[in-house]
């Protein structure tokens, strides 16, 4: 489609009005939309609200500055300087061209006013601030340069722009377009998910079935001392073991005490003490191995408190892994009926 785009010529008026119109010609002749007040200097705040439409409108904002700051608002800036401010706070792009002799523009083109002056050399160092700028002597280079500006800034900073309305697709044909491209893109994030889904993030990583010892130490209530205690379990049964608490998005402490426990029951002296805590890098190991199952993963959030902690939660793998370890299923011998995969292992 063949897009034009509006630019809004900014600049003081009864000083440059032969330089706006050399601008505004050399736009026209790009195909551009030039967009300015002209016909309706701004005055007064009903003005400055329809300004700030047109300036909505534009793709891009071209600023001429010369010698003159301009008429003020009754806040004490400029109109100009006004528009400048409203263009860069809703990101439009800005084309500035400066006058680059201020000392040779004519004494009738220059501010007289001493403060008027030094508001100008301030709006100027604003305007120069983190962007290029062009500067201009004279008017017959002013076409030139505002051309170059504009192409350089188009194609560097594509814009929405304009079209004739019998180029633009049937709108409901976009709609239809449109929700094609998102079911295309949830059908291919399905697709990799599902190729991801049996196999863990590690490709040499241990077998799920494998044993892994876990130390631990509890309080014996009988000597009133703390002993050590230990564990051995297969990747799989500690899984079935934690999974379904985790569904309740625990953070790091509370899925430590819990793991501790449940090991710790799995032991002979689980009848000989209480508060069991496993070794903390033995733990750190577990949220490791089991994420490089892809069956679990761990992010920081904020808690309740307002403070900060790890939380645990099941992937979508995980999810259907704790399925398969924990359902009960049927069985002709409703006597023979126990939770699957988790055999005792403790020695």
């Amino acid at each position: 489609m063949n897009k034009r785009y509006q630019v809004f010529v900014s600049s003081t008026y009864a000083d440059l009005k032969e330089e706006r119109q050399c601008v505004i010609q050399a736009l026209m002749e790009m195909d551009c939309i030039p967009a300015g007040m002209e016909l309706f200097p701004a005055a007064d705040e009903e003005q400055w609200l329809f300004i700030k439409k047109v300036i909505d409108d534009c793709d891009y904002y071209l600023l001429v500055i010369g010698g003159r700051y301009g008429s003020t608002t009754s806040d004490g800036i400029s109109y100009t300087e006004k528009e400048f401010d409203y263009a860069v706070s809703i990101g439009l792009k800005v084309i500035a061209l400066i006058h680059g002799e201020p000392d040779n523009i004519p004494f009738g083109k220059s501010e007289k006013d001493p403060d008027l002056r030094t508001r100008l050399e301030n709006f100027k160092q604003k305007v120069m601030a983190g962007r290029l700028i062009k500067f201009w002597k004279t008017t017959g280079e002013l076409p030139g340069l505002a051309a170059r500006s504009i192409s350089k800034t188009i194609k560097t900073y594509p814009a929405v722009g304009w079209v004739r309305g019998s180029s633009v697709p049937n709108e409901t044909l976009l709609l239809e377009l449109n929700e094609l491209r998102k079911q295309n893109t949830e059908l291919e994030q399905s697709v990799q998910k599902l190729a991801s889904a049996d196999r863990p993030v590690i490709d040499d990583i241990a077998n799920i079935d494998s044993l892994y010892t876990f130390h631990g130490t509890y309080y014996n209530s009988y000597s009133a001392s703390k002993l050590d205690f230990e564990c051995s379990i297969s990747w799989r049964n500690l899984f079935a073991l934690i999974a379904p608490y985790l569904i309740e998005y625990p953070n790091d402490v509370s899925v430590k005490i819990r793991l501790s426990q449940l090991l710790f029951e799995r032991t002979t002296e689980k009848g000989r003490g209480k508060d069991p805590r496993i070794n903390d890098q033995e733990f750190k190991t577990v949220a490791i191995q089991l994420s490089a199952y892809g069956l679990i993963q761990t992010q920081y959030s904020k808690t309740t408190q307002g403070g900060m902690a790890l939380f645990w939660s099941l992937t979508d793998r995980g999810e259907r892994f704790m399925l398969e370890s924990r359902v009960i299923r049927e069985c002709p011998n409703l006597a023979e009926q126990k939770m699957p995969l988790l055999s005792t292992e403790h020695p």
